[in-house]
């Protein structure tokens, strides 16, 4: 764990977990939670740089951020993940599944190799983790869990079935653990962000960058930014009745 010498334990508000947090929106995702306040164990792969690069920043603004590395498409670096967050931070109050991957293929394209991968990153491992931490959120009746999906589980997207199908499970799981796990006191929501600019859009050219930016009403692509003031907000107390809900930063681009 990498603390800075002004940290102050007692004004720590809670305590988030955030898979996918080396870059884009994971990355604005922790360093809000850490302007916050908030204790941070930030999920990483393989972008080591990036995650020591984003620890740098929290501890430079008197933060405490746990930097942890996992697979998150294997089973047991999803529970390892799980339990070292808490060794280091204590009760995670805040899961964030942000972790995810996409493709774009054509559907006669997309084999076998690429579902299941595509599934066991962005719902799979959001399954594994919530099934690991759960169980304590029940014990304290007290809890939220955001789920990270995209306008395209909700409308679908050309040459890309697997990542809708992926993302549209996020959205109904989100619905179904929501009322199970209401009466627990835990809140579970979904936010689906529309195009953000991001390393998973930089592989657009500029001509579909422009395309996309002429249909959204706003007039604009979304920001890390955007989408990590729409999460701290349903971490927040002010989100306290909100659940089942999916909350879609996109511009207008789906109304």
């Amino acid at each position: 764990m990498i603390e800075s010498e002004r940290d102050a334990p007692a004004r720590r508000p809670g305590r988030v977990l955030i898979t996918g947090a080396s870059r884009g929106i994971g990355r604005a995702t922790a360093l809000a939670f850490a302007q916050h306040g908030w204790l941070v164990a930030a999920q990483y792969h393989r972008a080591e740089e990036q995650a020591q690069s984003l620890a740098a920043s929290i501890c430079s603004m008197g933060g405490t951020v746990a930097l942890l590395q996992a697979d998150l498409a294997v089973r047991e670096d999803c529970l390892r993940l799980a339990q070292q967050a808490q060794q280091e931070l204590g009760s995670i109050d805040v899961l964030v599944n942000n972790c995810g991957i996409a493709q774009q293929k054509l559907f006669g394209d997309i084999t076998e190799e690429d579902w299941d991968t595509m599934f066991d990153v962005n719902v799979k491992s959001m399954f594994r983790l919530c099934h690991a931490l759960t169980p304590g959120m029940i014990r304290r009746h007290a809890g939220k869990i955001i789920n990270l999906s995209s306008m395209w589980g909700q409308v679908g997207a050309s040459c890309e079935v697997h990542y809708s199908a992926a993302k549209a499970a996020v959205i109904g799981f989100t619905k179904a653990l929501a009322k199970e796990l209401g009466p627990s006191g835990i809140t579970v929501n979904c936010v689906a962000p529309g195009v953000i600019n991001t390393d998973m859009n930089s592989l657009l050219n500029e001509e579909t960058r422009a395309a996309l930016q002429e249909e959204t009403p706003l007039m604009r692509l979304g920001t890390p930014e955007d989408v990590a003031g729409t999460i701290l907000f349903l971490a927040s107390h002010q989100a306290d009745f909100i659940t089942g809900q999916v909350i879609c930063p996109n511009g207008g681009f789906i109304i």
